[in-house]
């Protein structure tokens, strides 16, 4: 029945593509390609001459257009790259074309990609004017990544699968609903009345979405620590759809492919490179700590292949009767919040993930203002009446305080930092007070994966906070790139670091739950010359939650095997202040400034007493249904 109603389906958005486009532009097939309809014509001219016809297949079907040449009406791949070096102004610095002749379109790497867009898109329509090819920009971060080459390259090699998947992708996404939208159910499978292991499903009597998939730092058992996956049917998901790039919310994703799943994973583009670096670091911890990774290299490529990178406010089908909107979480580069529009209006879901709703020196602050909210599931990580954290103005003077008499007496630095995100909100912090003088000019050691994370960062400034980007874009000062950051790159040469001279050393991870900042710990903890600053969350459960509640001697191996107890004398501090995460009167402020009022808010990422007394404050300030979950419950929606 499904199979006939996808062919109805098809059959008819072709009829109406037959009857629009003009002869004259020789149609040659028609096909979907994930949430988009593809038309193939030999004389795409014609079109991008007039646009008209597609408007009106549009305004018809209510489905996404993508107009492309035929393969028989593109120039090779040689000639279209002397074509394009042609068009473009050589100002703009291209670094590299990638082309795939599964879709006809070619990835250009520039320093300046204003330049090769062109006013309104001009210079990407005299591309595909004169080529066939369809231009996708991609800047050329001015630190070089390895991610983003990798993954560049790798999606140009398996062109002909990531086609085939699109294709596949397209007939389910847009087979028609069987039923009415008259039911709609939220299962909590992780994350509520706790911090980590995030998961939602949302089931519709069509569809089925699964909203992040994350592992739970310092987790004691694999039933606490994974989501729980056991009650759905992976085969039977349409769509994954990921926040934004911390392991708590995104480790797991690669698992799903392990055991069934062959659908799309939705994110946008800052979130599918840093996604893929954070799970290919903790496949690596888990080898060095003889742990068994729960997947391999095998599953983090497949989810690179199956991902379907989105921007902000792009509006995209990803089921018969559910349609996706990513919205700026302002939490790290490329989180999102969800929201879910479902049947023809009958329920809309608004899931915020990890939120900041104010303005950061990295990111502009969280949106607000939806099209619709029936329902709101939101984090509340700081939930509590007491979680009230500092102006970042004083929390930043306290920290250069610390910074600074630390140095002053011959200590060093010790920041434990999670890498995406926190760790590039400390930069800035500490780039700008070494130019000012408010701290002793010291090198400021990166480790672990910051150095590749802090590169992504330099891809997507777009995607940064207004004043970043003005000096990025207008001033040329690249704060990432100063001189007074030193990338650490041998792992030997920690020891040299921990006995030299002063210093401050930023090194994942930032619970110290394992790499490099475990490392320096054990090195540097039992000298109270020296200063250790928290400046992220400690989830329950952590060695650094432990310390910062007053254990003072760890069992550690060292780099020998051996274990050994080693005695915390350094000054211990937490920061709360820099966190990612809104505070108890950012929650309260977002809640009540949601535009619109949702009609039931359910509570999640917190601790249970946080959950409970947010859900309980909201209920009693705002007068909405809001609630608490556990793992395990199911929640009508409508």
């Amino acid at each position: 029945m499904a199979n006939q109603g996808t062919f109805d389906t098809f059959a008819e958005i072709k009829k109406v593509v037959l009857r629009e486009i003009p002869a004259d532009a020789r149609l040659t097939k028609v096909e979907f390609e994930g949430p988009n309809i593809v038309v193939y014509v030999q004389n795409p001219n014609l079109l991008i001459e007039n646009s008209e016809p597609v408007k009106r297949i549009v305004h018809e079907i209510k489905k996404r257009i993508i107009i492309r040449a035929d393969p028989s009406a593109r120039k090779t791949q040689e000639e279209a790259k002397k074509i394009i070096e042609e068009i473009i102004p050589k100002e703009a610095e291209i670094t590299e074309m990638n082309f795939d002749e599964g879709t006809g379109e070619v990835t250009i790497l520039a320093k300046k990609p204003g330049l090769v867009i062109g006013k309104g898109g001009s210079t990407l329509r005299d591309i595909a004017y004169h080529t066939g090819w369809r231009a996708t920009i991609v800047r050329s971060p001015p630190l070089k990544s390895r991610i983003v080459e990798q993954t560049l390259y790798y999606m140009s090699k398996e062109n002909e699968y990531r086609l085939q998947f699109l294709r596949k992708v397209g007939r389910r996404i847009h087979r028609p609903p069987l039923y009415k939208s008259e039911w709609v159910t939220i299962t909590a499978l992780g994350g509520f009345r706790e911090v980590g292991r995030q998961a939602i499903l949302v089931q519709t009597l069509d569809s089925k979405v699964l909203i992040d998939c994350g592992v739970k730092p310092g987790a004691q058992s694999p039933l606490e620590e994974f989501p729980r996956l056991d009650e759905m049917d992976l085969q039977d998901l349409d769509a994954v759809i990921v926040t934004h790039a911390h392991l708590d919310h995104c480790g797991l994703v690669p698992l799903l492919f392990k055991y069934g799943y062959n659908g799309p994973v939705y994110c946008t583009k800052p979130t599918k490179s840093l996604m893929i670096l954070l799970q290919l670091d903790y496949l690596d911890v888990a080898v060095k700590e003889g742990r068994p990774p729960p997947y391999g290299l095998k599953e983090v490529k497949k989810e690179l292949l199956n991902t379907i990178a989105l921007d902000y406010g792009e509006v995209t089908d990803i089921s018969p009767d559910i349609r996706l909107t990513l919205h700026n979480a302002g939490h790290i580069l490329g989180s999102a919040m969800v929201h879910l529009h479902i049947g023809e209006g009958f329920h809309n879901i608004v899931y915020t993930g990890d939120f900041k709703y104010a303005r950061t020196r990295l990111l502009e602050p969280a949106t607000s203002s939806f099209p619709r909210a029936e329902t709101l599931i939101m984090e509340s990580t700081y939930g509590a009446p007491n979680d009230v954290v500092p102006s970042r103005e004083e929390t930043e003077r306290l920290f250069l305080e610390h910074i600074k008499s630390t140095i002053q007496r011959g200590g060093k630095v010790l920041i434990p930092i999670l890498a995406v995100g926190r760790a590039q909100e400390i930069m800035l912090v500490l780039d700008e007070a070494i130019k000012l003088g408010t701290i002793p000019q010291v090198p400021v050691y990166i480790e672990g994966m910051l150095q590749e994370v802090t590169a992504i960062h330099t891809a997507y400034p777009e995607d940064l906070a207004r004043d970043l980007k003005n000096r990025i874009f207008h001033k040329g000062e690249n704060p990432f790139l100063s001189e007074h950051f030193v990338s650490v790159d041998d792992k030997s040469a920690r020891p040299d670091i921990a006995e030299g001279s002063p210093c401050i050393i930023m090194a994942t991870s930032g619970m110290l739950t394992g790499g490099p900042a475990l490392e320096y710990f054990r090195l540097l903890a039992p000298d109270p010359k020296n200063t250790m600053i928290f400046v992220n969350y400690q989830i329950e459960g952590t060695l650094g939650r432990s310390i910062l509640r007053g254990v003072r001697e760890v069992p550690l191996t060292d780099p020998t095997g051996k274990l050994n107890v080693v005695e915390v004398k350094m000054n211990v501090v937490s920061m709360d202040g820099f966190s990612g995460h809104s505070d108890r009167k950012q929650l309260l402020r977002f809640v009540n400034n949601l535009s619109p009022r949702p009609k039931q808010i359910l509570v999640a990422h917190g601790e249970e007493s946080k959950c409970i007394s947010l859900s309980e404050s909201v209920r009693r300030f705002f007068r909405v249904e809001a609630t608490a979950p556990s793992v395990g419950e199911r929640i009508r929606a409508k």
